[in-house]
């Protein structure tokens, strides 16, 4: 006996809906997973930080359109230079680098009590020279100090920091990138000095340079106004 004809209607359009379904929730949860693998920032960065593969982490992250304004895992952005601030956990815009500035790394030795506690790669910091009678300083220069670098973010750092658990004659290499044509004047601004680092607040920005350039200041000593704000420490650190 023949089926009627509406009961093969009612089939054919239950199928369909089955298979328009199915279809539907398969373009939804393939468009949920379509993730990209980008680069972030391991911790905050300054600008004018040289990448290094330590500086970066690869996250998954659905960013569809906007895609393309950031920097893709397969690319290779280490030894960039950045052109702003970037923060921890921040995906790492294309815009945010730069081609790498004519820089040199400039190692300062830094007794360890002159270092701050917990310094990191990628802070800003100002670095003082302290006129030290040991150093042939005399008279009114004295205890004088003079800026020598001015916001640099800091590319490298060597040895203990830590304060009170590093012991008093503990040098601390503390490196940062400035322009070729500068570091002879940082080096003579120094003069044999002891030198005193200190670090701008977390998530400051190097301001009013161009990025990567550290700022320096002449050998000539500073006036008392140039001096960090923390009291003038003298030429051998307390224990």
């Amino acid at each position: 006996m023949k089926a009627p004809g509406w009961l093969d209607l009612r089939l054919v359009l239950g199928v369909l809906l089955v298979l328009g379904s199915v279809l539907l929730g398969a373009r939804v949860i393939g468009a949920a997973d379509a993730t990209v693998p980008v680069w972030s920032a391991a911790q905050d960065l300054a600008a004018g930080t040289e990448l290094t593969p330590e500086d970066l982490v690869v996250v998954d992250v659905r960013l569809d359109d906007a895609a393309t304004a950031y920097l893709s895992a397969g690319t290779r952005p280490q030894g960039s230079t950045l052109a702003r601030d970037v923060r921890a956990g921040e995906l790492l815009p294309r815009a945010a680098l730069e081609e790498p500035a004519h820089l040199v790394q400039l190692a300062l030795p830094v007794q360890a009590g002159f270092v701050p506690p917990g310094l990191e790669r990628g802070q800003v910091v100002d670095v003082y020279a302290v006129a030290d009678p040991a150093a042939g300083a005399t008279g009114p220069e004295v205890g004088s100090v003079t800026l020598v670098v001015g916001a640099a973010p800091v590319q490298a750092l060597s040895g203990s920091a830590d304060g009170v658990l590093s012991a008093p004659s503990a040098t601390v290499q503390v490196v940062v990138g400035v322009a070729a044509d500068e570091a002879a004047d940082v080096l003579a601004a120094i003069a044999g000095r002891p030198l005193v680092v200190v670090a701008h607040p977390a998530g400051s920005t190097v301001a009013e340079r161009p990025p990567g350039r550290a700022t320096t200041a002449s050998a000539r000593p500073a006036t008392s106004s140039s001096a960090p704000s923390s009291p003038t420490p003298s030429p051998t650190p307390a224990g």
